[in-house]
């Protein structure tokens, strides 16, 4: 007999034309996505009463359908408005996590490992999860590596990467750290194990050159350009651990805590620094519709 599973928080999923409480079973062992991972998802913020590029990231689950080989079938403008009626339906003070699904029902007449782009399916979740910005990260250099473009599925945010990243931070919480910093193929710095990485250094601020092992974010272009508008020098270029563990500052962004800083690096500490007390502010500013003064 299918189970519905309890979920952490108070949760809601809009699925054929309608919503449901709670985490709803919705894939079965031969559904292609169970089977071959062929599964997409985004991620959105709701939080007091704001949702910051929700429609980049509506735009963003429909091209890595596409790159999955999948079918997009609703609009971006479409999951956007499905978005913010599912945000209704919580009590307006606890953040709320947007994830937007496509995934896969069969494979082609002709192999069973591709997927028919006809039997996409989608989903759009919402649950309740703070933000989490308040408390600074620890990192430890991670023994496993990003995959290059050519061995994995790395231009979409496709549900099979992150098993990967997922083995990272458990190595890392076995050595007393939060998150993993990881490397590509060739050695250089991509990002951590769950978000995008940037470091200051004599002011200066620098960030991984996307190079196609790594989704360079939506939250990441966001602050790369508001840091740029407020007149600090920020470079992306090939980044390696000797360069971190150089650095004045190191902060993280990405969707679901926004601008973290890091207070170590393996042996190395740090304290949060002003650049990237000046990147948050400068994210909520522009995100509430501030000017950098606050008013």
């Amino acid at each position: 007999m299918a189970v519905e599973t309890t979920p952490r928080t108070k949760t809601w999923t809009y699925v054929d034309g309608e919503w449901l409480s709670g985490n709803p079973p919705l894939i079965g062992p031969t559904s292609h996505a169970m089977w071959l991972a062929s599964s997409v998802f985004d991620g959105a913020r709701w939080f007091d009463g704001i949702a910051p590029d929700l429609d980049e990231h509506c735009k963003r689950i429909n091209r890595s359908a596409l790159a999955m080989g999948l079918k997009p079938t609703h609009e971006p403008e479409e999951i956007e408005r499905l978005a913010w009626e599912g945000i209704s339906k919580f009590d307006g003070k606890t953040a709320i996590y947007i994830k937007p699904m496509y995934w896969g029902e069969h494979g082609t007449a002709t192999s069973v490992v591709a997927v028919d782009p006809e039997s996409t399916r989608f989903a759009l979740c919402l649950f309740e999860a703070s933000l989490g910005n308040s408390k600074t990260n620890s990192l430890t250099v991670s023994s496993f590596r990003r995959p290059s473009p050519e061995t994995a599925m790395t231009h979409a945010k496709a549900s099979a990467l992150y098993p990967n990243s997922g083995r990272a931070i458990l190595e890392a919480k076995s050595r007393g750290f939060d998150n993993a910093l990881m490397r590509d193929m060739n050695g250089n710095i991509a990002e951590t194990a769950s978000s995008n990485i940037f470091m200051v250094k004599d002011g200066i601020v620098y960030t991984p050159a996307p190079n196609g092992t790594f989704l360079a974010g939506i939250t990441r272009a966001r602050v790369i350009n508001l840091l740029r508008q407020a007149g600090f020098d920020v470079r992306e270029q090939t980044l390696n651990v000797s360069d971190f563990t150089a650095a004045d500052e190191i902060f993280t962004t990405g969707n679901y805590s926004k601008v973290v800083g890091v207070n170590r690096l393996d042996d190395k500490h740090f304290q949060e620094g002003p650049v990237t007390r000046k990147a948050l502010d400068l994210y909520m500013n522009w995100a509430f519709g501030r000017s950098e003064t606050g008013e």
